[in-house]
């Protein structure tokens, strides 16, 4: 499975894309490809992850993972995976459970719409579909929040439908297999003419993990690339350049451009409160663009009237999307923002929505 990945819009009619199909490189074309696909999938078989996913054919399972993979990493992924689980084990338990219990459980994975869009899409398959996931990617496209990525991932992995996945690991590894400066939409075309149709699933988890794990942005390990004598940017020096091609195409983290994007950044300050086996919280606003209805510690963008010493508590460091904070934690002392909220017992921290820098703190604490 990918990392960070971002769904890509739906297309009005993903079977008729899919079909116009372009033409490969001739590295890849008649007797070379079988070998190609056998080379891979053996590859896949002795060296993919142990992820939790991988060992079901469950639709629901692994429409859980691929919208818990979505612009986050696996590792972040795999104990919320198993918590939602144990609380949602099926499609079901998913559609009829409370929106604050749904979010409680994806606290601490960020960008909670994709949570309130499970949720939506889970009561519209109990009520529209009977339960039962759409086994066609094309029919899977009309659920809420699901992208052409997950509705071929699900397809191709759930029901076997030979549709293949494209995400930003699958992007890279096709303009270096094939030499080939592609877009974003020149790419599903491509992976499409790639796909071995036998086991579609299979294949395109495997061309995930190769970009994962093999084919790295930065640093492939070509040495070990089970493709590499397929792939056009062989010997390394054609790697450099292609390389060097995708880092001009895309600037480095560091460079004036990017942290433009990327660096906003931001003072904060955090109450953290007890009493009685309770902390203080507060709520945001229903309302309210980022995170709205979820819990957090009183806070401040102003520091607190008392003196340094006084005032000395924990730093942590924290980025939503693209803010990096610098939050200071002061313990058991008052906010100008603190004349509202609530106390909360510990034992039901677990049971209510908090934000993800709130759980950050009350973990560092011992809290939770």
């Amino acid at each position: 499975m990918a990392m960070n990945r971002v769904p890509t819009s739906k297309p009005r009619n993903m079977r008729r894309t899919l079909s116009k199909a372009l033409p490969t490189s001739a590295v890849l074309t008649g007797r070379r490809l079988p070998a190609f696909r056998r080379a891979l999938l053996r590859w896949y078989d002795e060296h993919r992850r142990d992820l939790p996913w991988r060992q079901t054919r469950d639709p629901y399972r692994i429409w859980l993972s691929e919208i818990m993979l979505q612009q986050t990493r696996v590792n972040a992924v795999l104990n919320h995976y198993r918590i939602f689980l144990e609380r949602f084990p099926t499609v079901e338990a998913l559609a009829t459970a409370p929106e604050d219990a749904v979010l409680a459980a994806w606290s601490g994975l960020g960008y909670y719409r994709r949570a309130r869009r499970l949720l939506q899409c889970a009561k519209e398959i109990v009520l529209l579909h009977r339960s039962l996931f759409p086994q066609r990617a094309e029919d899977l496209l009309k659920l809420p929040g699901v992208g052409r990525y997950t509705a071929a991932a699900l397809a191709s992995i759930a029901f076997d439908e030979p549709v293949a996945v494209v995400d930003g690991n699958v992007e890279r590894v096709l303009r270096r297999l094939l030499g080939l400066p592609l877009t974003p939409l020149q790419t599903w075309p491509h992976a499409q003419s790639l796909l071995a149709r036998s086991r579609p699933g299979d294949f395109n988890q495997a061309m995930m993990e190769l970009g994962a794990t093999v084919c790295l942005p930065r640093e492939p390990r070509c040495a070990v690339c089970p493709v590499r004598r397929w792939c056009v940017t062989q010997p390394s020096p054609a790697v450099g350049r292609a390389i060097t091609m995708e880092r001009r195409a895309s600037p480095p983290a560091n460079s004036p451009r990017s942290s433009a994007l990327r660096q906003v950044k931001k003072e904060i300050w955090c109450a953290l409160s007890q009493r009685n086996s309770r902390v203080r919280l507060v709520q945001r606003s229903r309302k309210a663009s980022l995170m709205p209805g979820m819990w957090e510690l009183p806070q401040s963008s102003e520091p607190p009237r008392l003196s340094q010493a006084a005032a000395q508590g924990r730093t942590f460091r924290h980025s939503i999307t693209v803010t990096d904070y610098t939050v200071h934690v002061l313990q058991n002392l008052p906010l100008a923002s603190n004349a509202q909220g609530k106390w909360i017992g510990i034992e039901r921290l677990s049971q209510i929505p908090i934000t993800g820098l709130t759980r950050k703190i009350l973990s560092a604490s011992g809290i939770i």
